[in-house]
């Protein structure tokens, strides 16, 4: 039986992939890394370079190919440094993941790795980021954020993160205004009982990461998680599994990281992989069946390495 569906279940498939690092920094010239760049370049040079690999996303794509997901979200780092050159290399990797309707990108610390202008490197990912046209707002740039797709009963509800920041420095911040739109985008949703799946590319507590490369206002993400409710958090960054609990006032809500999609280096523990989230509402319950497919590099392809379920209370949301 396919690793995704089973005869007659409905609910949403989401593929939940993140950190790829997938671009080569081929060509790369030295006047483009006359600043935080160059610290970035060096250490692909020594480390990166061997532990993320091309031949795994091959082999993830082809995965993916087999186990059909309804919609595929990546939370993140898709470049090294953030060239502009990266930005165009990496839409040409999304056109092979998917439709830009089937596929919902955010952006991580990498990809912002210092001030540019959104023409040169953004607006390459644009059509993969925006929200659906009924809820686009009239701005482009980083007031596009939150952003919101809504498929199949899930609202698909991105945030970004990613923020220039000092050298040594791999840390985020969402911003004021962020997290006032991000209120309301949880409220909304939550009155129309659909199941919000908050993406986001660091970890949203203080607690799930170190001070230099944690979330800055972790503490006001997580208050506004509590107050408008949310069903699941999924991110990156950390490149290996985590499961933590935002605990509210009764009520708790899940936050699963998850390991680099490329990465097939000394760690095994850290090696590459991807997980399946199929939703399904039931009453006043959510039932999610999560199936973790992983690389294995005897074999040169991605199997399935455990799979478990969760139930999950429809939650409105309780502001007034």
């Amino acid at each position: 039986m396919d690793a995704v569906t089973s005869p007659g279940e409905a609910g949403l498939c989401i593929a939940h992939l993140s950190d790829p690092h997938l671009t080569t920094l081929g060509g790369v010239r030295w006047h483009q890394l006359l600043n935080k760049r160059l610290l970035g370049y060096l250490s692909w040079r020594r480390r990166r370079q061997a532990e993320h690999s091309g031949e795994v996303l091959d082999a993830m794509l082809d995965d993916l190919r087999h186990t059909r997901p309804d919609h595929v979200v990546i939370t993140g780092d898709l470049t090294h440094v953030g060239l502009p050159e990266e930005f165009r290399e990496a839409r040409g990797w999304l056109e092979r993941v998917g439709a830009s309707d089937r596929v919902t990108v955010i952006p991580g610390n990498h990809d912002a790795y210092v001030r540019t202008t959104w023409d040169s490197t953004w607006t390459h990912w644009q059509p993969y980021m925006q929200s659906d046209p009924e809820w686009r707002p009239a701005a482009d740039g980083w007031d596009m954020f939150p952003t919101l797709r809504v498929r199949n009963g899930v609202a698909l509800i991105g945030l970004s993160s990613a923020v220039p920041t000092a050298p040594f420095v791999a840390g985020g911040r969402l911003g004021a205004d962020q997290r006032k739109r991000m209120a309301k985008v949880l409220r909304d949703t939550g009155e129309r009982g659909l199941f919000r799946l908050v993406l986001l590319h660091h970890p949203p507590r203080v607690e799930d990461d170190s001070r230099r490369r944690r979330l800055s206002d972790a503490s006001a993400l997580c208050r506004i998680l509590c107050e408008q409710g949310a069903e699941l958090v999924l991110h990156g960054h950390g490149h290996a599994n985590s499961r933590s609990t935002i605990h509210c006032a009764g009520r708790e809500i899940l936050s699963i990281g998850i390991p680099s999609a490329s990465y097939a280096g000394h760690k095994p523990e850290r090696n590459a992989q991807y997980r399946l989230y199929r939703i399904v509402r039931d009453g006043e319950r959510w039932h999610m069946r999560v199936t973790v497919r992983g690389w294995q590099a005897g074999s040169g392809r991605f199997v399935q390495q455990h799979e478990h379920h969760l139930e999950l209370p429809v939650m409105p949301s309780t502001s007034c």
